[in-house]
C-alpha cells in the first residue's frame, strides 16, 4: 500500500512539474507577443521584417540588417566548429587511450562552463587588436563574433556527438573489423554513420547557443546597426539590439524590442524544425538499416 502510494505522489510530481514547465513557457510567450503586438501593428510584420534600417529616432524599424548578422555570425561558428568538434569527439570515443580521455574530458567540460563575459573579455582584449592588425578595421566584426561562438559552442557539440559515438553497440564494431575493415575503415563507414543522430542533436544545441549569445558578441561583433558587406564588417545581432536599447526604449521603440524578440523566436522555430526534420529523417534511415 505505501508502494502504491509513494509510486502515485512521484507520478503526479512529475506530471505537474511537466506541465509548469509547459505553462510557464506559454506565459513567456504570451507575454512577448502581446508586448511586441503595438509595434508589429504599427510597423507591420513584414516592413519590420525586410526593413533595412533601424532609427527610433526616425520612428524606423528595420531589422533586417541584424537578422543577416544573427545568422552570419552563427553560420560562420558553425562553419568552424562543427568540424573541429567532430574530430575532436572521434578522437575521445574512439583512440585516444584512457588516459588522455580523462584529461581532456574535463577540460572541456571546463571550457563549457566558463561564463560568457569571460569569453568575450578574452576576445576584446586578445582577438579584436590581433584582427585589427592582421585583417584591417576595427577588428570588431562578424568574424571575431564568429571565432569566439566557435569556442563556446565546441564543448557542447563534443561532449554530446563523444556520447553518442560511444553509445553505439561494440557490436557493430565487432563485425565490421571481422569482415577486414580497417579501424579507421570502421569508425568512417559504421560508427560515425550510426551515431549520426545524436551528432545532429548536438549541432542543434549549439546552433541555438550561437544564436542566443549576447554578452560576448555585444562585446566583439562591434554592435553597428547596418547591413554588412563582408565578413570583417561590424554587426548587430538581434540578442544585442534587444540587450543594448532595453534599458532607454519606450513607447513604439519598446514594444519594437519585443517584436525583435517575436522574430528571433520564430528563426529559432524554423532553424529547429527544420535540424529537427533531418535528425528524425536520419534516425529513420538508420532503424531501418541503411548505414
Amino acid at each position: 500500500m505505501r508502494e502504491n502510494i509513494e509510486e502515485f505522489l512521484v507520478e503526479k510530481g512529475l506530471l505537474i512539474t511537466a506541465l509548469s514547465s509547459i505553462i510557464i513557457i506559454l506565459l513567456i510567450i504570451f507575454f512577448v507577443l502581446s508586448q511586441g503586438a503595438q509595434s508589429i501593428q504599427s510597423v507591420g510584420f513584414f516592413n519590420m521584417l525586410f526593413g533595412m534600417v533601424w532609427n527610433p529616432d526616425a520612428n524606423q524599424y528595420g531589422i533586417l540588417p541584424m537578422v543577416v548578422g544573427s545568422l552570419g555570425i552563427t553560420a560562420l561558428a558553425l562553419l568552424f566548429a562543427v568540424p573541429l568538434s567532430l574530430l575532436c569527439s572521434i578522437f575521445m570515443a574512439e583512440v585516444a587511450p584512457n588516459r588522455v580521455r580523462r584529461l581532456l574530458k574535463p577540460v572541456i567540460e571546463t571550457l563549457a562552463g566558463i561564463p560568457s563575459v569571460v569569453y568575450g573579455f578574452f576576445g576584446l582584449v586578445v582577438l579584436v587588436p590581433i584582427m585589427r592588425v592582421h585583417f584591417g578595421g576595427s577588428g570588431f566584426s562578424m568574424l571575431t563574433a564568429s571565432f569566439i561562438l566557435t569556442v563556446m559552442i565546441m564543448p557542447t557539440i563534443i561532449s554530446i556527438s563523444e556520447d553518442s559515438l560511444r553509445t553505439v553497440p561494440h557490436e557493430y564494431k565487432e563485425a565490421s573489423l571481422a569482415l577486414g575493415a580497417t579501424h579507421w575503415q570502421t569508425i568512417r563507414n559504421v560508427v560515425f554513420p550510426a551515431a549520426i543522430p545524436g551528432v545532429i542533436t548536438a549541432i542543434i544545441l549549439g546552433m541555438g547557443r550561437a544564436i542566443g549569445e549576447t554578452l560576448a558578441v555585444i562585446m566583439v561583433a562591434g554592435n553597428v546597426a547596418q547591413f554588412p558587406s563582408s565578413i570583417l564588417d561590424p554587426v548587430r545581432t538581434l540578442t544585442a539590439n534587444i540587450a543594448i536599447e532595453m534599458g532607454y526604449a519606450t513607447g513604439i521603440h519598446y514594444s519594437a524590442l519585443f517584436a525583435t524578440a517575436i522574430i528571433l523566436f520564430l528563426i529559432i522555430m524554423i532553424l529547429l524544425v527544420v535540424a529537427n526534420y533531418f535528425h528524425y529523417k536520419k534516425k529513420v534511415v538508420i532503424g531501418g538499416g541503411y548505414l
